[in-house]
């Protein structure tokens, strides 16, 4: 098992190597990017913005619950802070991006997939067209960069989810909440989500393309290669949460 684990890893960094190039064509290159943006990014926007305001509230809910069992006296001007912390370290960035590994990596392995089963990549390759370049690169960019615009809309919606449970649920006042989201919170908290975030845009973008390119046989293989492209995409950003966060906020 070690041994096949290890030999997929050197196959997908071979492939990385064979994508990470310079496109043969930079005007097909640029419509083909701008097509991901769409595909991967612009469709993922309802889910995001669904998902954020709903884990901001259920978190803002949490931390008035946790302060109000505490045995010591805490404002409720920390609810707004302490909701503003967690989305910014934690939620906005892994959790959106879990999500997103579901929807945007299936995505990626079933049409990468779906275009090697049918041997449009062979064809590609016949043509003397760099195939992982063409394919895989146009979605690297686009996940890199529009990945974090994405986070950073969530934050600002679970604050904003985490401000109506307070007027839904009259636990904390409006000024409280306000008064928390306005507290000091180091830079570097900001950054290193970012940072975090385009990391992780890149795992999504090219471990179900690996699976996807390196399909053999028919659609039901397409199917369980996706399958299979999710599960790994989502063991990476864990894994690669606890060895960014152990790197850049463990002293």
């Amino acid at each position: 098992m070690l041994k096949n684990l290890l030999s997929q890893v050197g196959a997908y960094f071979m492939l990385l190597s064979k994508t990470l190039k310079k496109p043969q064509k930079m005007s097909i290159f640029g419509k083909l990017f701008m097509r991901e943006i769409h595909d991967l990014g612009v469709n993922s926007f309802g889910l995001v913005l669904f998902t954020s305001t709903f884990v901001g509230a259920v978190v803002a809910i949490q931390m008035f619950n946790n302060f109000s069992a505490s045995s010591f006296p805490i404002p409720n001007s920390f609810i707004g802070y302490a909701t503003k912390v967690v989305l910014i370290l934690e939620f906005a960035p892994t959790i959106i991006s879990v999500i997103l590994a579901g929807k945007v990596g299936s995505y990626i392995a079933s049409s990468i997939g779906t275009m090697r089963v049918t041997e449009q990549i062979d064809a590609l390759d016949i043509m003397g067209v760099n195939s992982p370049n063409f394919l895989i690169l146009p979605k690297i960019l686009a996940s890199v960069i529009f990945n974090p615009l994405l986070i950073a809309i969530s934050i600002v919606f679970g604050i904003w989810g985490g401000y109506l449970a307070g007027l839904a649920t009259g636990s904390w006042s409006k000024a409280d909440y306000i008064t928390g989201i306005q507290m000091y919170m180091p830079q570097h908290f900001i950054w290193y989500a970012f940072f975090k975030t385009a990391v992780f845009a890149f795992l999504i973008a090219t471990i179900p393309a690996y699976f996807g390119y390196n399909v053999k046989g028919g659609s039901l293989e397409v199917g369980r290669a996706s399958t299979q492209a999710v599960v790994w995409t989502i063991v990476s950003i864990i894994i690669m949460n606890l060895i960014l966060t152990q790197m850049f906020l463990s002293q």
